[in-house]
């Protein structure tokens, strides 16, 4: 397996599969419907735009098995330093440490670009997540309860961050 940088033309529609497939199976993400390549394409734009990475692993036949990113925490100018993250991993590629080797990578790519804060908000009910964020040094920093409602119940979100020592010289604006 391969840690790769991803590309529209190249893992697009794998990426759409993924993310289509934890919207309608799982509360990974607290969204109703699949995502068009349409949405998928202006994901891409924004991570490009904002040089936000979108990082995929790849076996040995080039196929992707699953992806990570970051993006803006909140859309406020002293949030310049933190950013919440996101890892999935495909349905059939999970169990194999798969999500740490991009969740490392993530941390390593945002040390790498001088921020300071990962956030991840990840269901209450994902013990596999929370353990994976927890074994990599990300403490829990909160519960907003039953912010969400999906399958028929409501869904609380478990905030975890990892404070990095970076950047060396923070500047305001």
């Amino acid at each position: 397996m391969r840690l790769v940088d991803c590309t529209l033309p190249r893992h697009g529609a794998a990426i759409l599969a993924i993310l289509n497939d934890a919207i309608v199976h799982s509360t990974a993400l607290y969204d109703y419907q699949p995502r068009t390549m349409a949405q998928m394409t202006a994901w891409f734009e924004a991570r490009q735009a904002g040089h936000y990475p979108v990082i995929g692993l790849e076996d040995a036949a080039g196929e992707l098995l699953g992806f990570a990113s970051y993006g803006p925490f909140r859309a406020f100018a002293a949030y310049q330093y933190t950013v919440e993250h996101s890892v999935y991993v495909r349905r059939d590629a999970r169990g194999r440490g798969l999500g740490r080797q991009l969740l490392q990578a993530v941390i390593g790519r945002a040390r790498a670009q001088q921020l300071h804060v990962l956030v991840g908000a990840i269901d209450a009910d994902n013990a596999a997540s929370i353990a994976l964020h927890r074994q990599l040094g990300f403490v829990h920093a909160g519960t907003l309860r039953q912010v969400g409602y999906k399958f028929g119940r409501w869904l609380d979100l478990a905030l975890y961050q990892l404070v990095l020592e970076t950047p060396a010289q923070p500047r305001e604006g």
